[in-house]
């Protein structure tokens, strides 16, 4: 069985999380909670391995914080992910994707074309191995920050107009990372943006945002990517 570590580096808010879990809940209930040998590490607390091959991969989540923050274990985390280049697996998501980028050689900012919420549609600008076809994916979006330097050894898989490097292939390691949330579930990124209603997002913007997930998603497909991936 795969050991797989999830790099913990936020919470949801805090009432959130007795009817929605954790983010490591979240991304194990995507990709099974029996399928792989668990493992979470609270990066945000300085929390790691004693050495990457404790693992076979590893998954970095979502977090609040921005790559270029100045917080001690933003630092710790692009140390540990540098140290893991080639020596498990790695995969990042939203904040991950962008800690990943960072480390790497990228360049993560926050965006001037302000937040992306709600479900955003990306096209599959280069089909991988653990693909199962190039069409289109819709996935809940939460974001301000984007990577918006490729690193070196990467290239762009997925891409909208309002995210162009949405998702990522690293040519120089077994890692991928992408921008979107496969692992939220509809109900909890409505949760979350009513949470934020009138203190981060306007009414208008939320309500939109809000409308977006009367339409179906591809959450279960790309968490099987990432298993297939993962399992490759």
């Amino acid at each position: 069985m795969l050991r797989i570590g999830i790099l913990k580096t936020g919470r949801p808010p805090r009432p959130a999380i007795p009817e929605f879990g954790t983010y490591p809940d979240m991304f194990m209930n995507l990709l099974g909670p029996e399928a792989y040998a668990w493992t979470t590490y609270a990066a945000d607390e300085g929390e790691y391995p004693a050495a990457p091959e404790d693992n076979d991969a590893y998954i970095v989540t979502g977090s609040a914080a921005g790559v270029y923050d100045s917080d001690p274990w933003i630092g710790q985390l692009l140390d540990f992910l540098r140290a893991a280049k080639g020596r498990a697996k790695l995969v990042g998501v939203c904040f991950g994707h962008q800690a990943m980028a960072q480390a790497f050689g990228g360049q993560v900012i926050k965006s001037p074309k302000g937040w992306g919420i709600g479900e955003h549609v990306y096209d599959v600008v280069r089909q991988e191995p653990f693909m199962d076809s190039a069409s289109p994916i819709r996935l809940p979006a939460s974001h301000q920050d984007q990577v918006v330097g490729l690193p070196p050894g990467a290239e762009i898989m997925a891409a909208s107009a309002f995210t162009p490097m949405a998702g990522l292939a690293y040519r120089d390691q077994p890692a991928i990372s992408i921008q979107p949330h496969p692992e939220f579930d509809p109900a909890y990124a409505k949760a979350l943006i009513e949470a934020r209603r009138g203190k981060v997002y306007p009414d208008a913007e939320a309500d939109a945002a809000i409308a977006s997930y009367a339409g179906v998603d591809d959450r279960a497909r790309v968490g099987r990517w990432i298993g297939d991936f993962l399992n490759a």
